[in-house]
Order: structure tokens, then sequence, then C-alpha cells
């Protein structure tokens, strides 16, 4: 069950980095004329969407954290 556990960890910190680096690239791509009808460019609806899959992929990945060392502790 560990390594099951495990393997979640490392894909949520692989969704961690894939969010971050797809954050990074959108406000490295920044174009200020880009704006909608509220005057919000496209890139900053990018980076804050990608901003909270980073921030959701995080607090999966500290719950799996979390959840092995319960299991972990519980066989001692």
């Amino acid at each position: 069950m560990n390594i099951v556990i495990i393997a979640m960890i490392v894909l949520a910190a692989g969704a961690v980095v894939y969010a971050l680096v797809k954050g990074l690239i959108a406000f490295a791509n920044m174009e200020p004329d880009d704006v909608d009808a509220e005057g919000i460019t496209a890139s900053h609806k990018k980076q804050n969407q990608m901003m909270f899959a980073r921030v959701k992929y995080q607090a999966i990945a500290v719950i799996l954290v979390a959840l092995l060392l319960l299991m972990a502790g519980g066989q001692t």
C-alpha cells in the first residue's frame, strides 16, 4: 500500500511542476495588448489558472504525505 501512495505523491509532485512551468511560460509570454473587456490580459488569466492548479496539486501531495506518515507510524 505504501508503494501506491508513494507513486501518487510522485504524480502529484509532477503535476505541481507541470503547473508551475505552464504558469512561468504564461508569464514569459505576456502581451500587454491582449486584453479582454474587463481589461485583464489572457496571460494573467492563464497565470491565475496555473497558480490555483499548483496550489491544488500541492495540497493533494501534502495530504498524501500525511497519510503515508500516519500509515508508517501505525506499523511500528
